[in-house]
């Protein structure tokens, strides 16, 4: 039985192109039962028109699991989203926060922060289309926006189109003269104003994103009244320092792994991968920071790093990997 997707956003893994697929979200689910996960964005176009259905392929341990879509044509993103509701995602999540070039030029991610009106008809169209949930991602604002107006503005716009959960990047982004990599550091984070919202709208489900590196900061935006909390690069950086404690500390369960065991519970999977023609750093480079901070961390990334991408490799080389981090923690 699949899980519920709002009670799962108390703790999610944002969407990170190139980094979220489905082998990482394996690996992450070992860790937390519960956290939400997201995939890479899908353009609705890939889907729609192109017929990359590829994309949305995913392993059923990965629920609750979000499908999100970048797009702006309302009658296409309702074809992607009933395409993603018929392949069981617990959610249809649209972009609008990415600040790319070529989100810009395709009308899509941050750029439709400045459409609000154009937003509300594609997310009224994909309601319409499926059952699940369909939900907004955004920033606080791009280029010379105000948040303080612009932000109660489209949160307003989104609570008529129906849409009942959003998360909120707490940064701007500029479209104009910062590189996509420049605009998840350099914006300053203005979390005052993600807590303002969710006083104005209390009927609004709220979840935060933006520069959370602990647990503790997430406990903290979940005892001060926000509704969920999304972790980007932290919980990919740091998989079991986010997710291997998360559902103890954020859900309540006592569920808790060791990154010895997260990664010994990944061998059958790789092994299912290498069977069927994968490559193992294909796999691997998702794995590389479980023991961060640990002794022999830098070792077992090397020896990943070096040896997964050759012809041929095997588990072999992670049993090689994990034998230089001993489950004490100390250099083998």
């Amino acid at each position: 039985m699949k899980n519920n997707a709002q009670k799962a956003s108390r703790l999610s893994v944002a969407p990170m192109m190139d980094w979220t697929d489905r082998h990482c979200r394996f690996f992450h689910r070992l860790m937390s039962h519960h956290a939400l996960l997201y995939t890479e964005m899908v353009t609705a176009p890939a889907l729609v028109k192109g017929g990359a259905l590829h994309l949305l392929e995913y392993s059923p341990e990965e629920h609750p699991l979000a499908l999100q879509l970048g797009g702006s044509n309302p009658a296409e993103l309702a074809q992607a989203a009933r395409l993603g509701a018929q392949a069981g995602y617990d959610e249809i999540n649209l972009n609008c926060g990415c600040p790319s070039d070529r989100v810009q030029s395709g009308m899509f991610g941050a750029i439709l922060m400045t459409r609000p009106d154009l937003v509300a008809d594609c997310v009224r169209t994909m309601q319409d289309a499926v059952d699940v949930e369909v939900t907004v991602k955004c920033r606080i604002g791009v280029d010379d926006q105000d948040p303080e107006v612009i932000l109660p503005a489209f949160l307003e716009k989104m609570s008529e189109a129906g849409v009942k959960r959003l998360t909120l990047h707490a940064r701007k982004a500029w479209l104009q003269g910062l590189s996509p990599k420049e605009n998840r550091d350099i914006p300053p984070l203005d979390y005052d104003l993600v807590h303002r919202m969710k006083a104005e709208f209390p009927h609004l489900h709220l979840s935060i994103n933006g520069g959370i590196q602990t647990l503790e900061q997430a406990q903290a935006f979940l005892e001060t009244g926000l509704d969920g909390v999304m972790i980007g690069r932290t919980a990919y950086h740091q998989p079991w320092d986010i997710l291997g404690q998360a559902d103890a500390k954020i859900f309540d369960d006592p569920h808790e792994i060791s990154p010895h065991q997260a990664v010994e519970r990944m061998l059958p999977y790789i092994e299912a991968h290498l069977s069927q023609g994968g490559r193992l750093h294909q796999v691997t480079r998702h794995m590389l920071g479980v023991f961060s901070g640990r002794p022999g961390a830098r070792k077992w990334r090397q020896i990943l790093s070096s040896k997964a991408t050759q012809a041929g490799a095997g588990a072999e080389v992670i049993l090689e990997a994990m034998a230089q981090v001993d489950h004490m923690g100390h250099v083998a």
